[in-house]
């Protein structure tokens, strides 16, 4: 039996007193709402070596970095369809993987200018991948509407998004990769693992956008630079930007498995 038979019908625009509801948008906000009370519950319960206003600063080079590069990413995506469509289309546009390494840049730069040399990024690892989570979610739920649908397959996997036709549910593969990770880097946290002040947000950061390096092809992508998609150059560019932590990785995996 189709999963498809098993669930509701997408897009899933459930109508409320008359009004159509987009639950894509309702999740989005949502996802903004959870993952920022959920960095301000972390981080009353820890001990921040950030000043509040140096957070502050952090916080807000993150916002226009991923702004920035989250629109510049998309718009490479497809560059010829996002010039027809003009540019409102492009700034309505945007996703999660240039937003993630936008901030990223964000918060490097303006970590230069204040002059702050702590890492930053492991209290904001967990609320942005319980974000992503509530964000996908959404994207799964608009169905075709969202560019998150995958090829057709005859894999036992297979949704039907909207367009009769049975799909790879890449938001799906997503999520519950995501809520693995989420699990594991939390008991990193608690556990007397040696570590380095960024290694868990490094941990994310490289694990996701080698996810969606793989999952890229899985996409019905149409535009494509030297044979790969934007978001998986962005993904290589990623790697470039944490070899040194990835390089660092494989050594202590190495000695793990010497020892063992």
């Amino acid at each position: 039996m189709s999963i498809s038979l098993l669930i509701v019908s997408l897009p899933f625009e459930p109508v409320v007193f008359g009004v159509k509801l987009n639950m894509h948008l309702i999740l989005e906000y949502l996802a903004f709402f959870v993952g920022f009370r959920y960095y301000v519950f972390l981080r009353k319960k820890s001990t921040d070596v950030i000043s509040s206003n140096n957070r502050l600063s952090i916080i807000i080079g993150a916002v226009f970095g991923a702004l920035f590069l989250s629109r510049l990413v998309a718009f490479f995506e497809n560059p010829v369809a996002h010039i027809q469509e003009g540019w409102l289309y492009n700034l309505n546009n945007k996703t999660i993987m240039g937003g993630l390494f936008g901030g990223l840049l964000g918060v490097e730069l303006v970590k230069k200018i204040i002059g702050e040399k702590h890492s930053s990024g492991d209290l904001f690892t967990l609320p942005i991948i319980l974000g992503i989570i509530i964000g996908r979610v959404g994207c799964f739920l608009a169905g075709i509407k969202e560019f998150t649908f995958g090829k057709e397959t005859t894999f036992f996997t297979g949704i039907d998004l909207g367009d009769g036709l049975l799909r790879h549910p890449i938001a799906l593969y997503e999520v519950v990769f995501l809520i693995i990770l989420f699990v594991i880097i939390r008991r990193l946290q608690k556990s007397k693992i040696e570590h380095r002040n960024g290694d868990f947000f490094k941990l994310f950061m490289v694990s996701y956008f080698s996810l969606r390096f793989c999952i890229e092809f899985l996409k019905p992508n149409s535009f494509y630079c030297l044979g790969i998609s934007s978001i998986q150059i962005l993904c290589l560019i990623c790697f470039v930007y944490y070899y040194k932590f990835i390089l660092r990785g494989i050594t202590y995996v190495r000695k793990k498995l010497y020892v063992l």
